[in-house]
């Protein structure tokens, strides 16, 4: 088992959600730290249908096992969201602490359920990061597999993807009913997928799909709600040029992104990889932020000829691009250095690629090897 880095106390003193994909290692981790804890598993049948028709059972149950101060787990809490009224009257009333981990909030926010209130905090669990894998990772692994613990690991990951697909198919979309034709949402699924790391245009989808611009909003929201990806925003203060771009869409896992392109295998050197690179960075960036709890926001940089910059952290405190090439030369410069002239103010100035050495130019700009960029990063010497 990997020692993960999200920082979760083994002693809470207040209640949190737990969010992550599934098999991001959410049980796992979980069991591993409160082996004591009253431990409600909302996957296993029986108890879903004992809940889900007599939440108060919560009370009374606890009432009878646990002391003020207890520590309770609720696995897949979305599951029954009436649950989350009878949790916020035991952390108010009782003193108990709740550990509530789920794969999806939609069914919560849609349903207006009792998200208690600031009462607990909000954490998230990600796929894999290079400093867990520690010295064993590999990155062409990485960018072919993805990065959920199981699929990383695993010699056949073709079957391993091929169910995870199908079960959120089935699972999250289906049987929730959170989308009236499972075929179209499929195409659009797969549309998406090939379009991952790019700007979103919902018009194009939409003409591609044969449904209305604003149900191809509603398909990326069911995504980004079941945790099956995110936004990059657009950057977007104080330009001294028009910029042009929408947000950009990255699934959270490029194992699911090949299964849905069906690309079996990304090789360096070509323009996949380059893509796959670039998810992969914008991963240990996001990941590194939520797990060291920073709150710092991440966007990206276009102008309107198309000059562009991968990452910027917050308010330019660092620009980050993501070349994977062997070496980095004055073509692939161009983004950092238009964005010094923009914003003379702007902070260091990387790229990170697949270079042997680091090197820094004469023009202040720093060429990083992957893996000492992500080694700095998690040591904290980035941002």
């Amino acid at each position: 088992m990997y020692k993960r880095l999200i920082s979760l106390d083994k002693n809470p003193d207040q209640s949190f959600f737990l969010w992550g994909p599934r098999q991001s290692g959410k049980s796992t981790l979980l069991k591993d730290l409160y082996p004591h804890a009253l431990w409600i598993d909302l996957l296993q049948s029986d108890v879903y249908a004992r809940y889900a028709q007599s939440p108060h059972l919560l009370r009374e149950e606890t009432a009878a096992q646990i002391t003020p101060g207890g520590l309770i787990v609720i696995d897949e809490v979305q599951k029954v969201p009436q649950l989350l009224d009878e949790v916020h009257w035991l952390i108010e009333n009782k003193g108990l602490i709740f550990v509530l981990s789920g794969s999806s909030a939609r069914k919560l926010k849609r349903g207006a359920a009792n998200l208690l209130g600031g009462r607990a905090l909000r954490k998230e669990l990600h796929g894999l990061v290079s400093a867990e894998v520690g010295t064993d990772f590999s990155l062409v692994r990485a960018l072919n597999h993805g990065l959920l613990p199981k699929h990383y690991l695993a010699d056949q990951v073709w079957p391993r993807l091929a169910a995870y697909t199908g079960d959120y198919l089935k699972e999250e979309v289906a049987a929730e009913g959170l989308v009236r034709n499972l075929p179209i949402f499929g195409s659009f699924l797969n549309l998406a997928a090939l379009s991952d790391t790019e700007p979103v245009n919902y018009s194009t989808f939409a003409r591609d799909v044969g449904v209305s611009s604003q149900t191809i909003k509603d398909y990326y929201q069911i995504l980004v709600d079941t945790l099956l990806g995110f936004f990059l925003p657009l950057y977007k203060k104080k330009p001294k040029r028009r910029l042009q771009g929408a947000d950009k869409f990255y699934f959270f896992d490029l194992g699911v992104v090949n299964f849905l392109t069906k690309r079996k295998s990304i090789e360096p050197g070509s323009e996949i990889f380059g893509k796959a690179f670039e998810n992969w960075l914008l991963h240990e960036l996001m990941t590194y932020n939520h797990y060291r709890d920073l709150y710092a926001e991440l966007s990206y940089w276009r102008l309107s000829n198309g000059t562009e910059v991968d990452f910027i952290v917050n308010d330019m405190e660092c620009c980050i691009e993501a070349k994977a090439t062997q070496e980095v030369n004055q073509n692939h410069l161009k983004g950092l250095q238009q964005i010094k002239e923009d914003h003379p103010g702007v902070g260091r100035r990387m790229i990170v690629s697949l270079d042997k050495t680091r090197r820094l130019l004469d023009n202040g700009i720093e060429v990083y090897p992957w893996a000492e960029f992500v080694a700095d990063l998690w040591s904290g010497k980035i941002f």
